[in-house]
């Protein structure tokens, strides 16, 4: 497919543009569905505000974690800040592209942290409530890289591969949004009727996530400019590592301190 989904005056609007768009919008209905139908403690009002304050989050997170961890211009744009979210180049529109889901991710914490200690907000309510809603915007996400023809596979000869690049290779993007959308999302639909204490369904995200991205790079090009980092690994893969360590220690601690309370 065609990257670029229509041209309005003369600006080019891309299928990931798009995409990104539905995933920040199925993501607040899913948020806001699940408020209602488990009866949490957040007004509509403190959602649509957190939400606004999540997605500057994540746009900062995401667009400087790409620039620190995988584009081979680091240096310029450390030292011209400016261009960082530049869509021009050359007085073309391209749109800003480059963005680091792990950078996402610590961008999304710095900006919940925040919110909530501005409103006096329960941190893990809210984070619970991200854990459950973020996966299904996931999904959308990924279909708009497969449509955007970036973060392809690797080759392959497998009959339902698809033509990226010059060669036939996985739709490794496909496979990432059901394993890290879709697999997620259902898991911690159904765990939710059984968590034992706030901040649970936020650590299992931690641990799912990786678990479902380290397996995904398998099927993914390495980053250009980077390739495998150790032991042939990505980057992807020793991120994911870092991510299922500390999504396993949230988890035993959280436990561990509900536990402490009930003792």
């Amino acid at each position: 497919m065609n990257p670029v989904a229509f041209s309005l005056f003369g600006i080019n609007v891309h299928w990931y543009g798009i995409m990104y768009v539905l995933a920040l919008l199925i993501a607040l209905w899913a948020a806001k569905y699940f408020v209602k139908k488990d009866k949490l403690a957040i007004s509509n009002s403190l959602l649509d505000n957190y939400f606004f304050w999540v997605e500057i989050g994540v746009i900062l997170g995401a667009r400087i974690g790409y620039i620190i961890i995988y584009d081979p211009n680091t240096i310029y744009y450390l030292t011209h800040p400016w261009q960082i979210f530049n869509p021009f180049v050359n007085g073309e529109f391209v749109g800003i592209r480059g963005m680091s889901y792990h950078g996402a991710v610590l961008g999304f914490i710095i900006a919940t942290l925040l919110f909530c200690y501005k409103f006096k907000q329960n941190i893990l309510l809210y984070l619970d409530l991200v854990a459950i809603s973020v996966p299904l915007g996931y999904i959308f996400g990924r279909v708009g890289n497969f449509l955007n023809q970036e973060l392809i596979g690797r080759a392959t000869d497998v009959s339902w591969g698809i033509v990226s690049a010059g060669m036939l290779r996985h739709p490794s993007q496909l496979y990432e949004a059901v394993l890290e959308g879709l697999v997620i999302f259902i898991i911690l639909y159904f765990y939710r009727y059984y968590k034992k204490f706030n901040g649970e369904l936020i650590a299992l995200y931690a641990i799912l996530y990786p678990i479902m991205r380290f397996i995904c790079e398998f099927y993914r090009e390495p980053d250009f400019g980077i390739g495998f980092v150790a032991f042939g690994l990505s980057m992807g893969q020793i991120l994911s590592i870092i991510m299922f360590g500390f999504g396993l220690w949230l988890y035993i601690w959280l436990k561990c301190t509900k536990t402490k309370k009930l003792a």
